[in-house]
């Protein structure tokens, strides 16, 4: 039972990454658009920050879980 856990719980991280990492892509777009205006790009790239750091932890989760439902 705890396998089939993991394995729905990698799953999740899984998909919580990549949109994480969707929306950082989204949001460096932003920041580098020279057309948006300063306050928008500059939220832009704290944003992007912050799903970075969403990403790697929700990867990281996901590769602990892959793991564990091996065993």
């Amino acid at each position: 039972m705890e396998t089939a856990k993991n394995a729905v719980n990698y799953v999740s991280e899984t998909v919580q990454g990549t949109g994480a990492e969707a929306s950082k892509e989204a949001n460096k777009g932003v920041a580098k658009d020279s057309d948006a205006s300063l306050s928008n790009r500059a939220t832009a790239a704290k944003d992007a920050m912050g799903d970075k750091m969403d990403e790697t932890s929700h990867n990281s989760k996901a590769g602990v879980n892959k793991e564990a439902a091996k065993h």
